[in-house]
């Protein structure tokens, strides 16, 4: 158990290190950082204000109120945020592993996935971040159980973007050019996570819980917000694992077929 502390320790040590690396990288470019970041909330903005205008005219669709619907955007893209501005490089996955670009990041003395997913933060998922907390604190208004509860899934949710990103990324190292295959698979998931669930019946349901795992990052999350429900709060915790753990092994997997590029090139 002592192990298992001073590593996690360990490795949210990393985790700080490089965010504050990166953070001051992109603060280099201030404007275009902000740039980046606010575009992202506002056009989140628009999406939230879609849903209020639809909501005008439909007081419920199949049992989902407006406040589900913010709930759902707001943890979905709290999710995201979280993921990729501290795991950025997740999104670039296929494009290191086809140009054989992980060789740099092969040097560094710790488990080579880590320091390859935190090694780029994303501006536009900061953004996500900001929009998924502010819009669920400011319109949902909370209060301190639902609080706690919607920071510890948005953390959970966002293990299973992690994950999927690193599932789809890996598709390269079988079949060469996965980038655009890699976004669409992400473009689903992101798709299917921001409508009501009800939206979708019968065996597509099945999709949603595997292929494309929208339930674990949204449907379930605000279910278990929605009723203070402990089961789907602990299948939301379950299933992102299992994305995650699925996301790592397919990386390691595929490492195992990996050519160098020869890139004669260390990061500090």
């Amino acid at each position: 158990m002592t192990k298992l502390l001073a590593q996690f320790n360990n490795y949210l040590k990393l985790v700080i290190c490089y965010s504050v690396v990166n953070l001051r990288s992109q603060m280099e470019y201030r404007g275009a950082f902000l740039s980046q970041v606010l575009s992202m909330f506002f056009n989140n903005c628009v999406w939230v204000l879609f849903w209020t205008i639809f909501y005008g005219k439909y007081a419920v669709l199949k049992g989902w109120t407006i406040k589900d619907v913010v709930t759902l955007w707001a943890v979905a893209c709290a999710g995201f945020g979280i993921a990729h501005a501290f795991c950025g490089n997740a999104l670039h996955l296929p494009v290191l592993i086809m140009r054989g670009q992980l060789d740099a990041w092969m040097l560094y003395p710790r488990r080579l996935l880590p320091h390859l997913l935190l090694g780029k933060m994303s501006a536009p998922s900061l953004g996500d971040a900001i929009f998924g907390f502010s819009t669920y604190f400011v319109l949902v208004c909370p209060d301190l159980t639902h609080a706690i509860l919607f920071v510890g899934l948005s953390i959970a949710v966002a293990f299973a973007y992690i994950g999927f990103s690193i599932f789809t990324g890996s598709l390269a190292f079988f079949i060469g050019n996965a980038e655009i295959l890699a976004e669409q698979l992400r473009g689903s998931l992101i798709t299917f996570s921001t409508f009501p669930r009800s939206l979708f019946e019968g065996w597509f349901k099945i999709v949603l819980f595997t292929v494309i795992p929208a339930a674990y990052v949204s449907y379930l999350p605000v279910d278990a917000l929605h009723n203070l429900s402990v089961v789907s709060a602990l299948e939301t915790l379950a299933g992102s694992a299992a994305v995650f753990f699925v996301g790592v092994s397919m990386f390691a997997f595929g490492l195992a077929r990996y050519e160098s590029g020869n890139l004669m090139e260390m990061r500090g």
